[in-house]
């Protein structure tokens, strides 16, 4: 007889538990916080399975593989399941309208010209859906090469007042992911300073998108709400 803890059901309630936990252990609510499933390199049937088990966030950073996968999932649940989908990787600017036909969240802001074609797109859909909201974190450049995705923390605040100049765009806070050659408390550390600083100017956007199967807990300990969890639910990736 197979081991419960080694199926979908079990692998996501043994998440799910030290997820709760660890918001406890912080002296936090568990529901103030999102716990999203990574589902990339898996087929649609598996979100199916997850939404069965109760799963509702799910996190995908392809659109060519995301956009027919939430067209099959939508296709499969009707209108009547509130579940999200969260756009997780580096964005193409030629790919901001596709994004946008599933996921009203964008946890991968990362530059200016980005930004414009969000704008652009978000503008677009205003005119036929004047109450279309888009929430977007703005990523965090943890590292000394200005070459690589995201916003130095240097530069945070002067994006974030771009951002905001985007009345339909939620600035809901930052996103990080911790360097694997350093202990990821250092960069949690950075991404909760990031995220002070910019509730200190934009209370609303307390949100910090970071920790995933490895390090959630410790990132759950310095303040992160939304962490991304794969493997250590989905199982081996096909």
């Amino acid at each position: 007889m197979p081991n419960q803890n080694d199926s979908l059901a079990g692998r996501l309630a043994g998440i799910q538990s030290r997820f709760d936990n660890a918001f406890i252990s912080a002296g936090r609510n568990p529901v103030d916080g999102t716990l999203i499933v990574v589902t990339k390199n898996h087929p649609a049937q598996l979100v199916l399975d997850l939404l069965e088990l109760g799963g509702r966030d799910f996190g995908e950073n392809r659109d060519q593989e995301a956009a027919p996968k939430a067209k099959e999932v939508a296709d499969s649940v009707g209108t009547g399941l509130d579940y999200r989908w969260h756009f997780i990787g580096q964005l193409q600017s030629n790919k901001v309208r596709s994004v946008l036909q599933y996921s009203k969240i964008i946890h991968s802001l990362d530059r200016p010209s980005l930004l414009t074609a969000i704008g652009k797109e978000v503008q677009r859909k205003l005119e036929v859906e004047p109450e279309y909201r888009l929430g977007v974190f703005i990523q965090l450049n943890l590292t000394d090469d200005p070459a690589r995705g995201g916003i130095q923390p240097a530069n945070l605040l002067d994006f974030a007042s771009q951002v905001s100049a985007f009345s339909a765009i939620d600035l809901l806070g930052v996103m990080g992911v911790a360097s694997l050659d350093r202990q990821p408390e250092e960069d949690f550390e950075t991404i909760r300073s990031c995220s002070e600083q910019l509730t200190g100017v934009y209370p609303h956007a307390r949100f910090i998108s970071a920790g995933m199967s490895q390090d959630f807990e410790a990132a759950i300990k310095f303040g992160a709400t939304h962490v991304r969890i794969g493997t250590a639910i989905t199982g081996t990736r096909v």
